[in-house]
Formats: C-alpha cells, sequence, structure tokens
C-alpha cells in the first residue's frame, strides 16, 4: 500500500484539483493523507465532504512543509503502508500514475526513491523538474531540463543527485534508516537534503519519465497579484538564503565546504545589490536575516 500525502496551506481549490485527478487512480492500493496547515474549519470540512475517503489531519498553526509532511509520513506508517508518496497539493497526476514508479522501485533493491517527470500545468509541453544535480565543490543545485521543451532525452530513466518532493516516491524501510524530513528548513533544500542523506546511507534515486504530473507551480510562495516588492514572496527569499546555508554546512566538507561559504557570501552579495537597485528594502533586510540565522542557527 501507498501512503500519499498531500499537504495543504490555505489552497483548498488547488488541494481539491489534485484529489480529483488522484481518484483517477484505479491499479495501485492507495491512502491520501490530507496534512492541512492552519487548517480552516468551513473549507477542511467542504474538503472532508468531497472526499471522504481522505484522511485529515487539520493543524492550528503553519508547520511548513517539513512538519507538515513529517506528521504524514508518522501516520502513514502507523497503517503499515510499503511505500510513502510526497506529493503537492498543486499537482496534477494522470491516472495510475503511480504504477509505473512502483516498478522502478522494484527494478533494483538498492533504489530508496524515484520520481516522475513535471511538466509546468500551464506550459504542458515545458519541464519543470526531470531530477536534480547537486555540485560538491560548491553545495549548489540545478534542475535537469527546467523550463526546456520536453524532448527525447528526457524520456530515459536515470539515476539523479537529488529528487523533488514535489512528488517523491520513497520505500518507507528507508524512512526508518534515514528519519524524517530535517525541519530546521521549514521548506526549500529540504528535499536537497534529504535526498542526500539516503545517498550517503548508500542507496540510488531514480527519475522515471513513462507518465508525466503537471505542476502549477509556487502556489504557496507567489502573490497572485504583483505586490511593492514583486510577485514572489520576501519570505521565500530568507527560506531560499538560509536553508542553501544549512545545507552547505550540513553536507560540504573540507575545500568544499570553503568554496561553498565563498559561493553563498557572493550569491548575498549579488541578491544585496538586486534589490537595492530595485528598491526592495523588505527583500533586502530579510535576506540579510536569512543569511544571518543560516550561520546562528544550531542544527
Amino acid at each position: 500500500m501507498v501512503a500519499i500525502i498531500v499537504v495543504n496551506w490555505k489552497n483548498y481549490d488547488d488541494t481539491q484539483d489534485c484529489l480529483k485527478s488522484l481518484h483517477q487512480t484505479k491499479n495501485t492500493d492507495f491512502s491520501i493523507i490530507v496534512v492541512d496547515n492552519e487548517s480552516q474549519k468551513k473549507p477542511a470540512e467542504k474538503l472532508k465532504s468531497n472526499f471522504p475517503n481522505i484522511t485529515l489531519l487539520p493543524q492550528k498553526k503553519n508547520l511548513g512543509f517539513t512538519g507538515a509532511n513529517n506528521i504524514g509520513i508518522k501516520y502513514g506508517l502507523t497503517l503499515s503502508a510499503e511505500y510513502i508518496m510526497l506529493l503537492n497539493n498543486d499537482t496534477i497526476a494522470p491516472r495510475n500514475f503511480i504504477d509505473p514508479l512502483l516498478m522502478t522501485l522494484h527494478s533494483n533493491p538498492h533504489i530508496a526513491a524515484v520520481q516522475p517527470k513535471i511538466m509546468f500545468h500551464d506550459k504542458p509541453d515545458m519541464i519543470w523538474n526531470a531530477g536534480g544535480i547537486y555540485y560538491p565543490f560548491n553545495a549548489s543545485t540545478r534542475t535537469i531540463g527546467y523550463n526546456q521543451t520536453d524532448t527525447e532525452k528526457y524520456n530515459e530513466s536515470r539515476y539523479v543527485d537529488w529528487i523533488t518532493g514535489c512528488c517523491i516516491l520513497l520505500k518507507s524501510e528507508i524512512i526508518t534508516e534515514v528519519g524524517l524530513l530535517n525541519e530546521h528548513f521549514f521548506a526549500y533544500y529540504e528535499d536537497v537534503d534529504w535526498s542526500l542523506r539516503i545517498r550517503k546511507l548508500g542507496y540510488l534515486l531514480a527519475y522515471n519519465p513513462t507518465l508525466p504530473i503537471y505542476h502549477k507551480i509556487g502556489a504557496s510562495s507567489k502573490n497572485k497579484k504583483k505586490m511593492e516588492e514583486g510577485f514572489l514572496s520576501p519570505f521565500v527569499h530568507y527560506l531560499n538564503i538560509r536553508n542553501h546555508i544549512f545545507l552547505a554546512r550540513l553536507h560540504a566538507r573540507g575545500i568544499h565546504a570553503i568554496n561553498a561559504h565563498l559561493y553563498l557570501l557572493l550569491k548575498i552579495i549579488s541578491y544585496s545589490v538586486y534589490f537595492i537597485l530595485k528598491r526592495r528594502r523588505k527583500k533586502l533586510k530579510i535576506s540579510w536575516k536569512g543569511f544571518l540565522e543560516g550561520y546562528s542557527t544550531q542544527l
């Protein structure tokens, strides 16, 4: 059985669309667990009424991507689920998309986790994520195929350095071995950290492009209307700066650590110059807050 964890945060419309798409899947035995951050009573009751078979776990406050998913994972493990899937609530999944992912996990006992090809929802011929690359020399990351037109080269299964938390299917036994998501991250880079921890145990991470899913992108991080300092929330910049430092502190060693921290210094300087030129004072201030907390937080 697969326990599918979907985290909602004040975005019931997208969550409902996601759940509708999941209910097209018939071949796989699965259970859906919705963790509702800062749960709103009436919309939550409506969601449960529309989808009576889901398990709804309302939370009084926003626990972030990490905290909410960890609650869902723990619940899924109590169901004795063989597999745990994390799935963003702003995704649309095709019918029976889980089957090829399970086939990948069954194909090699050393494969711990797998992700599908992920396309932009509003540009269905463009790739959002086809796996991730990690560069240890400066603790930086790259998303394979991002914003590229889908071609045959993205239709080949492969092993990857890290898997996005947007859609990841793992063997439950791996989670008991590697542990839960690191809640210091709250959101962003937590999937890279989890992936690197899994790989350090000697396991493989895989990409299976057979049945792509579609991602609406940034529903919880972008404002629908352009605000004083742009569409992207200042809090996202804070998390991006801080969590990248967390990643380097946790995984970069030796000369790689020196390179990584120099790179991060250049990153905050470049952000600062941009925000100064654009007169985005809030984003400048909160980015430096993230930079300082990245080094002062005890991990």
